[in-house]
C-alpha cells in the first residue's frame, strides 16, 4: 500500500489536501491524472446505469437539504459511531474497531491488550502477548488472545484494557455516541434556525424527489434514480488512505419496486449480478471481489437484506459497494414527516402503494483506489524492472502516449503533432518527445496508457502507417490511421 500511495504522489493521481500546511486528516485533492481516472469512472458507471438502461432516469440534488429531511430519516437522531477517547494521549477510537482481550499464561492473566481492526489483528495481539510474556518473566502456556471489540466488553472489562497510543490501562474513557454529520448555518444569523447539514448520503435527496421524478420522468414502477454526488462524514478516525475519508462522492441508485414479498428477492440478485458484470467491465475481474452477505441481526431496522461485494485491497478484504433492499421505509418517513403523498398508483395492477427500494450504492474514491490496486504491478522487461498501471482502457487516464521516434527529424514531429491532434479530438492523449523511445514507453507504462505509438520513418517513406505498442504484452504492430482509430474506438468504447 505504500508503494501505490507514493506512486500516486509522483504521478500526480492523489495529493494530501493543504499539504503545505500540514494537511488535514481525511481529505483528499485529486491531481492531473486522478481527475482523469475519477471522471473515467463515473462517466462508465453512467453510461452504463442511466444512459443504456431504459428503466433508471438521472437526478442531481443540492449538497444541503432542508434539515428536516434529515431528522425524517432518522440521521440527527441515529447517524452516530460509538467514539473512545485516551485521555491521556487524546487519541479518539471507534469502539466497535478497537479490540482487546487478556493475555493467559497457564492459568493466570497477566495482563491485557488492544489493538486497532485490521486483516492482521490476532497476529499483532498474539504478537504483543508473546512480548508481555518475556517482559515479566512468566512461564507456561501462552493462550491465544481472545479479541473483543471494546463496544462489546462490560465497564469491568473496559478499565483492564489499555490504550494502543500509551498501552496504559483505565485511560479510555466508556463509549459515546458521536453524530457524524456535519454541522453548518445558512444565512446571516447563527443559531438553532439557521442550522443544517452537509449531506452524509446521497440517498435522501432523491427520496425527497421521488414524486418530482414520477410526475415529470414518465417513468413506472420497477424503475431507478441515479445520483452521482459529494457526501460528508465526520469519521472519528479516517484510514487507509482514501478508502474511509471525511469528504467523499458516491454513484447510487434507488431502484424502485413493488411491495410484493416475492419481487424482492429477485431484483435484489440481479442487481449484485449487474453490479459485478460493471465492475468486470473495468478491470475488476471475479479474482479482485468476493459477496458479504450481512446477518439479519446486523442489518438496519429497516432493511429486508445487504450484500456487500467485496474487494481484496492490500490492507485486507473490504466492502466496495453495498446493495440493500431497504423496503420501503425511507419514502413512508418522508411522505409522514412532510404530509405529502409519496405512493404511486400502478395501472396494471390498478393498485396505489408505496414502492419498496433495492439501493445499490458506490464510492467513487473507492472504486478509484480499488482500480488502482488491481492495476498496479512491478515486472521486468529485458533485466530492467517496470512499474506499471494496467487500467483497463475504458477507465485509463491517458489512453494513448504519441511519440515521434527522433525529436531532431522535423518530418518525424510534424506527422506525429497531426496524429496526436487527431486523437486528442475523441480521447485524452499525450505527446512525449523528450528521451530514447523506452524511457518515454516507461513514462507511459508509469501512467497507465494501455497504448503507446510511434511514428517512425517507415510511416513517413513507407506505407504510412505507425507503430502501436501493447502496454501489458509490450508487443508492437503496424497499422494505418484509420485502423488504429478503429482498434482504440473498440478497445476505449466498448
Amino acid at each position: 500500500m505504500e508503494e501505490i500511495v507514493a506512486l500516486c504522489k509522483r504521478r500526480g493521481f492523489i495529493f494530501q489536501s493543504s499539504e503545505i500546511y500540514g494537511g488535514i486528516n481525511g481529505f483528499f485533492d485529486y491531481g492531473p491524472l486522478g481527475v482523469e481516472l475519477r471522471k473515467n469512472i463515473k462517466d462508465a458507471w453512467w453510461e452504463d446505469m442511466v444512459r443504456r438502461r431504459d428503466d433508471v432516469v438521472g437526478l442531481d440534488c443540492s449538497i444541503i437539504m432542508n434539515p428536516e429531511v434529515w431528522r425524517s430519516s432518522g440521521h440527527v437522531d441515529g447517524f452516530s459511531d460509538p467514539m473512545v477517547d485516551c485521555r491521556e494521549s487524546k487519541m479518539r477510537y471507534r469502539a466497535d474497531q478497537l479490540y482487546c482481550g487478556p493475555v493467559v499464561v497457564g492459568e493466570e492473566t497477566i495482563g491485557w491488550i488492544s489493538v486497532l481492526e485490521s486483516e492482521v489483528m490476532q497476529e499483532e495481539a498474539d504478537g504483543k502477548a508473546v512480548e508481555m510474556k518475556r517482559k515479566q518473566s512468566k512461564q507456561g502456556d501462552l493462550a491465544p488472545v481472545s479479541l473483543r471489540s471494546f463496544d462489546e466488553m462490560s465497564s469491568e472489562e473496559r478499565s483492564l484494557a489499555p490504550s494502543p497510543a500509551t498501552g496504559k490501562a483505565g485511560s479510555l474513557t466508556e463509549p459515546r455516541e458521536f453524530n457524524m454529520m456535519f454541522e453548518t448555518h445558512v444565512g446571516a444569523l447563527r443559531d438553532a434556525s439557521s442550522l443544517c447539514y452537509l449531506r452524509p448520503e446521497t440517498a435522501q435527496g432523491i427520496f425527497a424527489n421521488f414524486k418530482n421524478v414520477l410526475d415529470s420522468g414518465r417513468v413506472k414502477v420497477p424503475f431507478g434514480i441515479a445520483q452521482i454526488g459529494k457526501a460528508f462524514r465526520n469519521e472519528i478516525t479516517p484510514r487507509n488512505f482514501i478508502f474511509r475519508s471525511r469528504e467523499f462522492e458516491q454513484m447510487e441508485i434507488e431502484y424502485f419496486i413493488p411491495p410484493d414479498e416475492e419481487a424482492w428477492p429477485k431484483y435484489h440478485r440481479e442487481w449484485i449480478a449487474t453490479r459485478k458484470a460493471w465492475f468486470a467491465s473495468i478491470g475488476l475481474t471475479d479474482e479482485h471481489l468476493g459477496e458479504e452477505v450481512h446477518p439479519k441481526e446486523k442489518l438496519a431496522h429497516y432493511a429486508r437484506a445487504c450484500t456487500d461485494i467485496t474487494f481484496k485491497f492490500p490492507f485486507g478484504e473490504q466492502e466496495l459497494e453495498g446493495i440493500a433492499a431497504r423496503g420501503n421505509f425511507d419514502l413512508s418517513r418522508h411522505q409522514e414527516c412532510s404530509g405529502k403523498s409519496l405512493d404511486y398508483f400502478d395501472e396494471e395492477r390498478k393498485e396505489r402503494y408505496v414502492p419498496h427500494v433495492i439501493e445499490p450504492s458506490l464510492g467513487v474514491d473507492r472504486t478509484l483506489l480499488a482500480v488502482l490496486c488491481a492495476a498496479y504491478d512491478v515486472d521486468e522487461i529485458e533485466g530492467d524492472k517496470r512499474t506499471v498501471l494496467r487500467f483497463h482502457p475504458r477507465v485509463a487516464p491517458i489512453k494513448v502516449g504519441v511519440f515521434p521516434l527522433l525529436k531532431n527529424k522535423p518530418e518525424l514531429v510534424e506527422r506525429a503533432r497531426k496524429l496526436y491532434e487527431r486523437l486528442r479530438r475523441r480521447w485524452n492523449v499525450v505527446y512525449d518527445q523528450g528521451g530514447a523511445i523506452g524511457r518515454r514507453y516507461r513514462r507511459i507504462d508509469e501512467a497507465g496508457a494501455p497504448f503507446g505509438v510511434t511514428v517512425d520513418f517507415d510511416t513517413i517513406e513507407g506505407d504510412g502507417s505507425i507503430t502501436l505498442r501493447d502496454r501489458d504484452t509490450t508487443k508492437q504492430q503496424r497499422l494505418s490511421e484509420d485502423e488504429l482509430i478503429a482498434f482504440l474506438e473498440e478497445q476505449i468504447n466498448p
